[in-house]
């Protein structure tokens, strides 16, 4: 993967000028991590269509259809009652839902007669200030707990974005996370998605 426009380049708040690794705040919105991890299931599983559910808030900052557009998934048919609602197809057949609608899980895709289930949330990927990592860390936590509290079908996923805040945090969770059946991934800036798993499993 390598997308060039997931993440949004803000210029920080007055309290937080002097806290993030150059001149602009680099935001990897939930909706972004969201598609990025919706195109990492298409190309990595048999599936050829993934279901995203995000919020209104979500659908303010990223711009779904125009992103899908770009990756020429062209709309087929609408959803709901929002511009970005519906379903995208690209030339290839492959189909990504966008449904605006809470409880379904953020990405959510059916391979064979299992149901890959992801919970999401996004952040600024390039920031030290203390209270901007820690809703880092809590997105992680929050994801993790979201999980736990539904029934899985299948595959239970957590995905946030890549930092190496998180990734300290993802390698500390993921033993006790396999042992729920929660899996943990990690999104970078172009999109690539890093798997956490337990140590023991990896080797």
């Amino acid at each position: 993967m390598d997308f060039e426009d997931l993440v949004t380049a803000l210029s920080p708040p007055p309290n937080r000028i002097g806290k993030s690794d150059g001149e602009h705040e680099h935001h990897l919105y939930e909706g972004a991590v969201m598609v990025a991890y919706a195109m990492h299931l298409l190309r990595t599983q048999d599936t050829r269509h993934v279901r995203v559910h995000p919020d209104g808030e979500h659908g303010k900052q990223f711009d779904f259809a125009a992103w899908l557009l770009r990756r020429d998934f062209v709309k087929i048919s609408r959803v709901g009652t929002t511009s970005y609602g519906g379903t995208y197809r690209n030339p290839a057949g492959q189909e990504i839902t966008v449904n605006p609608k809470s409880g379904l899980g953020d990405v959510v895709a059916e391979v064979g007669s299992k149901v890959i289930s992801a919970e999401c949330k996004g952040g600024i990927i390039n920031t030290r200030h203390s209270g901007q990592v820690s809703r880092l860390y809590k997105g992680l936590c929050e994801t993790v707990g979201m999980l736990m509290a539904t029934p899985s079908q299948g595959r239970q996923v957590a995905v946030v974005p890549f930092t190496e805040g998180t990734l300290r945090l993802a390698e500390r969770l993921a033993p006790r996370c396999a042992l729920a059946g929660i899996e943990i991934a990690l999104v970078g800036s172009r999109g690539e998605v890093t798997d956490v798993r337990p140590v023991s499993a990896a080797d």
